[in-house]
């Protein structure tokens, strides 16, 4: 998530002897290459000393880390990405933090948002934070696709509600959905084409043809191929669309297909390259299946380095009872938890 600035990475080596390669080492590739390797060998060579130091030396530790010694008690991490702790409640113990990473990262206007959980609250930098929508898309939303889907519909308003004061305060709005093309077909691992698949086969799973529903206002709906980029079925459910639309139009918002349950599944996604390029450290989770792709979002962004709040009024199952304890219980153990309309009235205050 983290990326270190070229000049820290470029501390000139100790002129001891010592630190130099023994010569029968400095380049044990270029005699077993040909000549068109031998250029890129070269230039890898070039770099060893900057990297030899990376790796091996305690000072460059010390200077990447930012003070790895650090006496501060009340900062947890390191220079690059960072907590401090701003209180603490001796009788429950619950705690305040701020996440803005004031220490390196200049702050507009932090805000500190009140948490349900066990820390007490948190500070964040509104131009450092994003709001994740996942899958409120009309596959899992609209009551003739997934009629069971109430606690979903539900979570509706109040992820509106959340939205309309996060753009006001400058926090962006990610739209993160199912949206298969081609190439995805092709490189979708078996279990994810059986879970959405009817039938057991590939022809009833992703971007099949859904056939027609009958619309609000009696009219025919082409249903579109199953989660397909394009397709009905893979847009935003209900007046969700009409604020992807409006915010992705005003450069509030911005909107990302994932083709795994997570949307931050391996080295890069379009989200995570959004994030790394954008500086975002703080995320709030809502959407559909709270469970599911939510969980395994949050919990990829969580292995990766981010800050994770999860509003559970922005976020339904369809699963058993207990899914939805699950993720509140281990939100809060990996981050925080906090409910809309306090997010809301912090961000007023």
């Amino acid at each position: 998530m983290y990326f270190l600035p070229v000049d820290e990475l470029s501390t000139p080596r100790s002129s001891s002897p010592s630190s130099s390669p023994p010569k029968h080492l400095t380049n044990p590739f270029q005699m077993h290459l040909s000549k068109p390797w031998r250029p890129l060998v070269l230039a890898l060579h070039a770099a060893t000393p900057a990297l030899g130091q990376v790796f091996n030396t305690y000072s460059t530790f010390n200077a990447l880390a930012g003070n790895a010694d650090s006496t501060d008690a009340a900062l947890l991490g390191n220079y690059y990405n960072h907590w401090r702790l701003t209180g603490q409640n001796e009788t429950t113990n619950r705690t305040t933090w701020d996440l803005t990473r004031s220490a390196r990262l200049p702050t507009t206007s932090p805000k500190e948002i009140p948490m349900s959980g066990r820390r007490a609250s948190a500070i964040i930098e509104p131009s450092r934070s994003a709001f994740v929508i996942i899958d409120m898309q009309n596959f899992f939303l609209h009551p003739k696709l997934t009629p069971s889907a109430s606690l979903g519909r539900a979570a509706v308003g109040p992820t509106v509600d959340l939205i309309h004061a996060f753009r006001d305060n400058g926090v962006k709005i990610l739209w993160t959905n199912w949206g298969f093309d081609d190439y995805d077909l092709i490189i979708s691992p078996p279990a994810d084409l059986d879970g959405f698949s009817d039938d057991h086969t590939r022809a009833t799973s992703f971007c099949s043809d859904m056939g027609t529903i009958e619309g609000d206002n009696g009219e025919t709906v082409q249903v579109g191929k199953k989660l397909c980029r394009g397709s009905w079925n893979a847009r935003p459910y209900g007046d969700l669309d009409d604020e992807m639309v409006r915010g992705v139009k005003q450069g509030t918002d911005f909107y990302f297909n994932k083709n795994r349950v997570s949307g931050l599944w391996g080295a890069q996604t379009p989200l995570g390259l959004y994030l790394q390029e954008n500086g975002i450290t703080t995320l709030f989770f809502g959407g559909v299946n709270s469970d599911q792709c939510v969980w395994g979002t949050l919990l990829d962004a969580y292995y990766k380095g981010f800050d994770v709040v999860y509003v559970p009024d922005c976020a339904a199952t369809i699963s058993p009872w207990y899914a939805e304890q699950m993720v509140r219980y281990n939100a809060d153990l990996n981050g925080f938890i906090a409910n809309s309309s306090d997010i809301i009235a912090a961000l007023k205050g």
